[in-house]
């Protein structure tokens, strides 16, 4: 079924495949329309006959000298029905699931998914297996907080950025001191963790001390969101551990060695939770872990030491368009890339900014209803999340900004 560098993965693409024998081709995506075939450049990556097409555009790009099979999906920026969100491997909580199974959990009423890869990187420690490494932030609503690392968001025009995010959250105590906490996360001994029903259905931790939270009037309750300060009252004190959680619960949870010389409290007193951010994401919609950073300002990022070819997810874009990457690896058909490898084809695509993801045996796109790679492990790996791209049945009016 290969002609030339193009391979189409949807098989009522095949036909069209033969069709025009040895040049590459796009499969052009559009929602309640019919598929269209576009004929490519010898030049592959950076088509310009799909330059001056609307919408979204998805094709495989193999470059059988390597060989790689790398899968492409191409958004135009300008059209506002378009949106991204991010799933949960729990559907509703932290959890682990294929990119398939998460994208039938996102609810009707935010649109249409129409592609969708893997993202962060996680954590398997007891008990919170698929917490997500770094931010996530779903619906506007902060399921994990900041560590640090490369992770990408939109601001309120929909402009993805990719930047280092830090956490600033803390909670002030009646006396006037504070303390640092995490969100959604194994406790440390000597921390302090906010717990929201992302978590699941209990905070899943074992003893310490736990605040059960109730709403002050007038100030911000929930969903949790990113770069708000406010009050809360502490409704009970429990020292077992393991409180459950619903959705309308907020517990702050206290390690052994924190609760220890916290100060004390008791039910009626009230803290200011702040979960402040750096860079500030207040307002935003959409973000999500991942990393590291492969192209910024259209300069790539110097590499050192050796570097070796595996499966790889990446996004990459410029003022026109958006790119979400995946390259197949540790096949006979396609070996991978380095990350210079996978940066300089981000390089040939136009992007000028560019953000890796969680790659190897999580490396999975999928597009109108089915994964187009071919995950190296043979079948798709569960995964903590994922980057999904709607199709909104509400679009809001553009801005005029890109």
């Amino acid at each position: 079924m290969t002609t030339g560098r193009f391979v189409a993965w949807f098989p009522f693409a095949a036909a069209f495949a033969r069709r025009f024998g040895g040049n590459s081709c796009l499969l052009a995506l559009g929602i309640g329309a019919a598929l269209a075939v576009l004929p490519a450049g010898a030049d592959g990556a950076t088509n310009s006959s799909a330059r001056n097409e609307r919408g979204l555009v998805y094709h495989n790009d193999l470059l059988p000298e390597m060989p790689w099979s790398v899968h492409v999906v191409k958004l135009d920026r300008s059209r506002r029905e378009y949106a991204f969100t991010t799933s949960l491997g729990g559907g509703e909580s932290i959890g682990m699931s294929t990119l398939a199974e998460q994208v039938r959990t996102l609810p009707a009423i935010w649109g249409t998914p129409v592609a969708a890869l893997n993202a962060d990187y996680y954590h398997d420690e007891r008990n919170y297996v698929g917490d997500p490494r770094d931010v996530q932030i779903r619906n506007g609503e902060l399921i994990s907080d900041p560590d640090g690392h490369s992770s990408l968001w939109f601001d309120a025009d929909g402009n993805p950025h990719a930047t280092n995010i830090t956490s600033q959250f803390r909670v002030t105590f009646p006396d006037g001191s504070t303390a640092p906490f995490g969100l959604n996360e194994l406790r440390p001994h000597d921390g302090a963790v906010l717990y929201t029903a992302a978590n699941g259905t209990s905070t899943r931790t074992r003893g310490g001390r736990e605040l059960v939270l109730e709403p002050v009037p007038g100030q911000p309750w929930l969903p949790l969101r990113a770069g708000q300060t406010g009050r809360v009252r502490i409704r009970e004190v429990l020292e077992n551990g393991d409180t459950p959680l619903t959705t309308n619960s907020l517990v702050l949870s206290f390690g052994f060695k924190l609760a220890a010389k916290a100060p004390a409290l008791a039910p009626g007193a009230e803290l200011t939770l702040a979960t402040a951010t750096s860079p500030d994401l207040t307002g935003v919609s959409t973000a999500i872990g991942g990393g590291p950073k492969l192209i910024t300002n259209g300069k790539p990022w110097e590499w050192s030491g050796l570097q070796f070819r595996h499966p790889r997810s990446a996004i990459g874009w410029n003022d026109e368009f958006i790119f979400l990457v995946v390259v197949d690896g540790r096949q006979s058909n396609s070996v991978g890339m380095t990350f210079p490898e996978l940066t300089n084809y981000l390089l040939k695509l136009g992007c000028r900014e560019a953000l890796n993801f969680d790659g190897g045996g999580s490396t999975t796109m999928w597009v109108l209803g089915q994964v187009v790679n071919q995950p190296s492990e043979g079948k798709e790996r569960p995964g903590a999340n994922s980057l999904v791209l709607l199709r909104r049945p509400n679009p809001p009016p553009s801005t005029g900004k890109p």
